[in-house]
């Protein structure tokens, strides 16, 4: 007969308890030791900074920023130091509420499918139309104004002159033929100065301002074009070319010699043509 423990009071006492097991950061600590590796090399490793390690590894989970990143550091951490996560997560689990259930996707993506499509004003076809529509107006107003090249200004008010009725020839002068621009001066009112500026041997620059000083025409006359001025004082002019235009005020030619390339100012009045 012996004293002492029997068989059964010698084998190892146990504890697979819940209470047994160890903190989830001493595991990951323990294993990590075992695997000789340092905090740094799981650091390089999972690209998870030191901080969080020490954090993780003494049970401080707030620095995680939450328990979906806790979740996700420990599992890196585990499969780094050779450890089975999925226990790890069922332990943390367990001790922070449990695990939130997912949040199904079925009707986002309905809904977003359903939504529907909302489109915005189609800017490039309105521009388009708009383009088309200038373009046909500046035409339009192209071939309305094409009818000629002569222009009257009038420094008081645009007047619209008549047609010219015809009126009989008498026999002495069946035989002669007015110029067109003596035709166009012989209507010139009297209480007006009427001149007329013809470019008959080349271009000129010629520049005409009523007597107040306003601004009829700057411009260039082509070789065979004219301009009409009319004012109730007088017209002031500046030919750039004298020697390529041809004038006529109140209706008389003007038959000074101007030589080419030369720069005349000139001034006319109601009265007989006068050079000022």
């Amino acid at each position: 007969m012996s004293i002492g423990n029997s068989p059964e009071d010698e084998r190892p006492f146990e504890d697979v308890s819940e209470e047994a097991r160890p903190p989830i950061g001493r595991a990951l600590q323990q294993a990590r030791i075992a695997a000789g590796l340092t905090v740094d090399d799981v650091s390089s490793a999972t690209r998870v900074r030191i901080a969080i390690i020490h954090a993780i590894e003494s049970d401080d989970f707030a620095a995680c920023g939450g328990d979906v990143y806790a979740r996700g550091h420990i599992r890196t951490l585990a499969r780094a130091v050779h450890l089975d996560p999925a226990p790890l997560i069922e332990q943390f689990d367990a001790t922070h509420g449990g695990r939130p259930a997912p949040t199904p996707a079925a009707p986002l993506f309905e809904a977003e499918r359903i939504r529907p499509e909302r489109r915005g004003p189609n800017w490039t076809a309105a521009m388009v139309a708009a383009i088309v529509a200038v373009v046909g107006f500046v035409g339009f107003t192209a071939f309305k104004g094409g009818g000629g090249t002569q222009d009257v200004a009038d420094g008081t008010a645009p007047t619209t002159s008549a047609p010219a009725t015809p009126t009989p020839k008498s026999d002495n002068t069946a035989d002669e033929t007015p110029e067109p621009s003596d035709s166009a001066i012989a209507a010139a009112p009297q209480d007006k100065v009427t001149v007329q500026v013809s470019a008959t041997d080349g271009k000129s620059w010629i520049s005409a301002k009523d007597h107040s000083g306003r601004l009829l025409f700057d411009g260039l006359l082509k070789q065979g074009d004219s301009k009409t001025f009319q004012d109730s004082e007088k017209i002031n002019l500046v030919l750039g070319d004298a020697g390529a235009i041809q004038l006529y005020v109140n209706g008389k030619k003007i038959e000074d010699d101007w030589q080419p390339g030369a720069v005349e100012r000139l001034t006319y009045t109601k009265g007989d043509p006068q050079a000022g």
